[in-house]
C-alpha cells in the first residue's frame, strides 16, 4: 500500500504526518521525495546508511566534427544549446532528452554522465528510510524521485511517500503510483488556497484522497469548510499543541515519545487503511 502525503506549501505539517504514520506502523518504508529540502532523516536518524549517486546524460560536442549547421539548436526547446562561433552546451537547463545527439548529421554530439544528487537508505527501528538529495542548482529532481520510487516496486507492505510541497512536476511524479493521497492543511484562508492546488492535482490523477487538518483551533476553520463543500473526507484533526510543536521542532518523532500521540496517529493510520481497502 503506497500512501502519498501532500501539501500545497511547506510548513503545513506534511513531514510531521508522514514521519509519524511511518513510525506508528509495525513495519514500513518512508520515502522522502522532497529532494530539494529533505528533512525526514533528521527525525528518524537512520543507521547503516548506504548511498548511491544519481546521474543524468548530457551532451558534449566534438568541435572537430561540428560544422555549425545549427540543427541541434533549432531542435532544442529548452535553449540548452547555442552556436556562437562554436557550439555551447548549457548543462543547467538540459533535460537529457538525447534529441540533439540523434539529430546531428555529423555525429558531433555524444553524451556523458553528470551527477545530480544521491539516494541514501538506512534503517530506524522497523522503518526503512530512503532519502533523495538533489545537488544545489540542478534543474530537476525527477530522475532522483524515479530512483526513490523504484524501491517500492516489490514492496507489498506499507509505504509512505513524503512529497515535495506544491503541485509541480516533481509532485506529479511522486504521486503517480500512489494508492491513496493524504492532504495536510492549515486552518487559514491561505491554507485553503494551497489545499485547493493539490486537491485539483490529485483529482486530475483520479486518486482516492482525504485530508488531515493540522494546527486546529476553536472556532471557524476555513480548511474544514472547504473540505465539507468539496466533499473531501476529513481523516483527522491535529490540534494546535505546544508540546507536539516542541517535539517536532526538536526533530523527535511524537509517536515514539508520548502514548497520546501514538494513539492519535494509530487511529489516523487505521482510518487511512480502511479508506484504501474500501
Amino acid at each position: 500500500m503506497k500512501i502519498a502525503v501532500l501539501s500545497g506549501k511547506g510548513g503545513t505539517g506534511k513531514t510531521l504526518v508522514s514521519v509519524n504514520l511511518a513510525a506508528v506502523a509495525k513495519e514500513s518504508i518512508y520515502i522522502d521525495c522532497d529532494v530539494e529540502e529533505p528533512n525526514g532523516h533528521l527525525y528518524f536518524k537512520p543507521e547503516d546508511i548506504e548511498s548511491e549517486e544519481i546521474s543524468i546524460k548530457i551532451p558534449f560536442v566534438d568541435e572537430t566534427l561540428c560544422h555549425g549547421c545549427r540543427k541541434c539548436t533549432d531542435f532544442c526547446r529548452f535553449n540548452a544549446l547555442a552556436y556562437i562561433n562554436k557550439l555551447i552546451v548549457f548543462d543547467e537547463v538540459c533535460h537529457s532528452c538525447g534529441g540533439c545527439v540523434l539529430i546531428c548529421p555529423e555525429k558531433a554530439l555524444a553524451e556523458k554522465e553528470k551527477i545530480i544528487g544521491e539516494v541514501q537508505s538506512g534503517v530506524s527501528e522497523k522503518v526503512t528510510v530512503i532519502t533523495g538529495i538533489l545537488n544545489t542548482g540542478e534543474a530537476s529532481g525527477i530522475p532522483i524521485i524515479k530512483k526513490l520510487l523504484s524501491h517500492l516496486a516489490e514492496n507489498k507492505g506499507l509505504s509512505f511517500i513524503d512529497c515535495p510541497p506544491g503541485s509541480a512536476c516533481i509532485v506529479m511524479e511522486s504521486i503517480k503510483d500512489a494508492d491513496y493521497c493524504i492532504f495536510v492543511a492549515e486552518p487559514t484562508l491561505f491554507g485553503v488556497h494551497n489545499l485547493n492546488m493539490v486537491y485539483e492535482l490529485v483529482t486530475l490523477f483520479d486518486k482516492p484522497h482525504g485530508v488531515v487538518l493540522n494546527k486546529c483551533l476553536e472556532g471557524e476553520n476555513p480548511a474544514e469548510k472547504f473540505c465539507l463543500e468539496k466533499g473531501i473526507k476529513i481523516l483527522g484533526k491535529i490540534p494546535f499543541d505546544n508540546e507536539l510543536g516542541t517535539l517536532n521542532s526538536n526533530a523527535l518523532i511524537a509517536v515514539r515519545e508520548e502514548i497520546k500521540y501514538r494513539d492519535m496517529f494509530s487511529s489516523l493510520l487505521q482510518m487511512v487503511t480502511e479508506e484504501v481497502q474500501a
